[in-house]
C-alpha cells in the first residue's frame, strides 16, 4: 500500500532545505515532496512583476493528486492559491506561520521590511534571523544554514517574491471562503509577524479550518519545534483520513 503524499512549500528567501527536520520525522509514514519555489534554491530568478498566481502555476506540476499540502509563510499563500484553483490536487491544506488579511498596521510593517531589503539586503537578512531565532534554542548550525540560504538569493528575485508575500494576502482574502478542503492553520505563540491573531483570522476565513498555536515558538516553527509541528500535522491528517 502506497504512503500518502505530503508536499512542503517553503517561505520567501528560503528553499526546500528548511524542511529537513520536519521531513525526517514524516518520512516513515508519508512520501515527502519539498520543491523549491520559483526564484528560490536551484530555480532561476523570477521576473519583475511576478504574482502569486505565477508562483502557484509553476509548482502545480510537482503536486500529485490527493496530496496533503503544507505551506510555510509565502509557501502558505502559494498552497492556498493551489487549493483554490486545483482542489483535485489537495486532500488537506495546512498553512504554517501564515499571514491573512493584514491590518493597515501589519501591512505597513511588512512593507517597511521590504524597503529595508531594497536598501540593504544584508541588513535585512540579519534582521530576519534575529526576528526568527532570537531567544530560541535552535542549533546554531541550523541558524547558520538559514543565513547562508538567505544570503545566496538573487537579490532582485528575492525582492520580487517578497513583494508577493507582502501584498498577495489582500488579493487572496476575498477568495478564501471558496477553498473547500479541510484545513489547519498553525503558528508559534511568539511569532511577531505571522501572529496567533492572524492564524485565527485565517481559520475563520476558510470554511473548514482549525487554528493551533504552538506555545513558546517563533516564526521558524518547523525548524525550531519540528516534533510539536509534526505531531500537530499528523494528528490533523489522521483525523481527516478517518472522517
Amino acid at each position: 500500500m502506497s504512503k500518502p503524499t505530503v508536499v512542503l512549500m517553503h517561505g520567501v528567501g528560503l528553499d526546500h532545505t528548511m524542511w529537513e527536520p520536519t521531513a525526517a520525522l514524516l518520512a516513515d509514514r508519508f512520501t515527502v515532496i519539498a520543491p523549491d519555489l520559483p526564484g528560490h534554491g536551484t530555480r532561476p530568478p523570477v521576473r519583475d512583476g511576478v504574482a502569486l498566481a505565477d508562483l502557484a502555476a509553476d509548482v502545480v506540476g510537482e503536486i500529485p493528486a490527493g496530496s496533503h499540502l503544507v505551506g510555510f509563510s509565502l509557501g502558505a499563500l502559494v498552497a492556498q492559491q493551489v487549493a483554490l484553483h486545483h482542489p483535485e490536487l489537495v486532500a488537506t491544506l495546512t498553512s504554517v506561520s501564515a499571514v491573512c488579511e493584514r491590518t493597515a498596521e501589519e501591512r505597513a510593517s511588512v512593507l517597511g521590511r521590504l524597503r529595508t531589503a531594497e536598501a540593504d539586503f544584508t541588513a535585512s537578512a540579519a534582521a530576519s534571523l534575529k526576528r526568527w531565532y532570537d531567544g530560541t534554542d535552535v542549533d546554531p548550525g541550523l541558524v547558520a544554514r538559514t543565513e547562508a540560504t538567505l544570503l545566496a538569493n538573487d537579490i532582485g528575485s528575492f525582492l520580487n517574491c517578497y513583494r508577493v508575500f507582502a501584498t498577495a494576502d489582500a488579493d487572496l482574502a476575498p477568495h478564501l471562503p471558496a477553498i473547500d478542503v479541510r484545513a489547519l492553520a498553525v503558528t508559534g505563540e511568539n511569532d511577531p509577524g505571522s501572529t496567533p491573531e492572524m492564524t485565527h483570522r485565517l481559520a475563520a476565513a476558510l470554511p473548514d479550518c482549525r487554528a493551533v498555536v504552538i506555545p513558546q515558538a517563533r516564526h521558524m516553527l518547523p525548524v525550531e519545534r519540528p516534533e510539536a509541528f509534526v505531531e500537530c500535522l499528523t494528528t490533523f491528517i489522521g483525523e481527516c483520513a478517518h472522517v
